[in-house]
């Protein structure tokens, strides 16, 4: 018998989606590969084609838009709530880039999936266009649902209760029990093994082991309020280490590195890292803007939070869950007021036991396997000749 194929298709629109995808690719394989074949892919540009490629590198680019002028972000969001899931997304998906469409079915077609898995919006849009039909799962690392990731599928998946909760409320039409899951967050597999020792975790890192530490992260492409921030505090010479992560943002990091540490604050900063978790779990407080993945990170190693920004309607649904539902973090938008409250946590970490219980208590939410499970039941559906699921 052939065994079913499951696709991964990894997509770059934000570093926020291909954590998740990793983290349920690793584990469905972990626990199925020998049952169906499982296939991952850099779905835009592992094909060859240019203007995949091409298409890719535009969504980037409306993320990075949004977040160097918040008001288009802001802009963007309004539109897809304006317009609705099904026209919202078939626009996005076919008037980015011209032909790519098309050209985006024919390549999942091509790969032939029976079940495609999917993190980011567009390869579940492209995958219910299929003539094949195959199932579809998609999973939305934000803490609330919204109108691209609205689009029918055969199984919604979200990492929050409210969220949850939320959806089955507003979109009734769309949502049932039986279609949205609340799931573990999807976090990468590698956190798990990190030691809760943060002054080895330092040491290994190349930190100090014994001073205040603060984490700041502007997405994956570095824009945000983290240089304002690093340089009045070094300005100001407060007694921190700071861990600017610049990620896929070479020009701003080749910039950081030129700049001196003073007597009592300390400048650590970091490019694109895959040690992302350790640097989390080694921090005290971490400050970014409210992108869902890395702010789900942080409440993992029960590390408190400071959104330093929301660059789109999605993301101040995300920085309002954090701040005002589940409190592990403050909101603070104003650089100086930021580099104020570091240095107040760091006079007196005491004052951060609220927010670090608070994140503590969201430990249990992680975690791959659940939703691979739902997976293979929901690809059981058509394949019932598949064993049933092993405990």
């Amino acid at each position: 018998m052939k065994k079913p194929v499951v696709l991964f298709p990894y997509v770059e629109a934000g570093m926020g989606h291909v954590a998740p995808m990793r983290a349920i690719a690793t584990t469905f394989k972990q626990l199925y590969g020998d049952l169906v074949e499982c296939v991952e892919t850099k779905f835009y540009t592992d094909g060859g084609n240019p203007v995949l490629a091409e298409f890719e590198r535009l969504m980037c680019k409306s993320v990075i838009d949004s977040n160097r002028n918040c008001l288009l972000g802001f802009f963007m969001s309004f539109n897809m709530k304006f317009w609705g899931a099904k026209i919202a997304t078939a626009a996005s998906a076919n008037c980015l880039k011209r032909g790519a469409g098309k050209l985006a079915v024919k390549r999942m077609e091509e790969l032939a999936p029976d079940l495609v898995m999917s993190t980011h919006w567009s390869t579940n849009y492209f995958a219910k266009k299929c003539a094949a039909n195959p199932l579809t799962a998609l999973y939305c690392p934000d803490a609330r649902t919204y109108p691209l990731f609205n689009y029918p599928c055969d199984l919604a998946l979200i990492p929050t209760r409210a969220g949850y909760e939320e959806a089955l409320k507003k979109y009734r039409r769309r949502y049932t029990p039986e279609n949205l899951k609340y799931v573990p967050a999807l976090i990468r597999g590698d956190a798990f093994s990190v030691t809760a020792d943060k002054r080895a975790l330092r040491e290994k890192l190349g930190l100090e082991t014994d001073k205040f530490t603060v984490v700041l992260v502007e997405g994956g492409y570095g824009i945000g309020k983290m240089t304002k921030i690093c340089r009045r505090a070094l300005e100001r010479d407060i007694p921190v280490t700071l861990v600017p992560v610049c990620g896929k943002n070479e020009e701003l990091y080749n910039r950081m590195q030129t700049w001196k540490s003073g007597k009592n604050c300390s400048l650590h900063p970091v490019g694109y890292t895959d040690a992302l978790p350790e640097y989390l779990a080694a921090a005290d407080l971490f400050c970014g803007k409210s992108g869902a993945n890395v702010f789900a990170e942080a409440c993992f190693f029960g590390v408190p939070q400071i959104v330093t920004k929301y660059a789109s309607g999605v993301e101040k649904l995300n920085g309002e869950y954090y701040v005002k539902k589940i409190k592990t973090a403050l909101k603070i938008f104003n650089a100086e007021k930021v580099v104020n409250k570091i240095e107040e946590f760091a006079a007196s970490p005491e004052k951060l036991a609220p927010l670090k219980q608070a994140a503590e208590a969201q430990r249990q939410n992680y975690g791959a396997e659940q939703t691979a499970r739902l997976i293979y039941s929901l690809l059981k559906t058509r394949f019932p000749q598949l064993p049933d699921d092993r405990s």
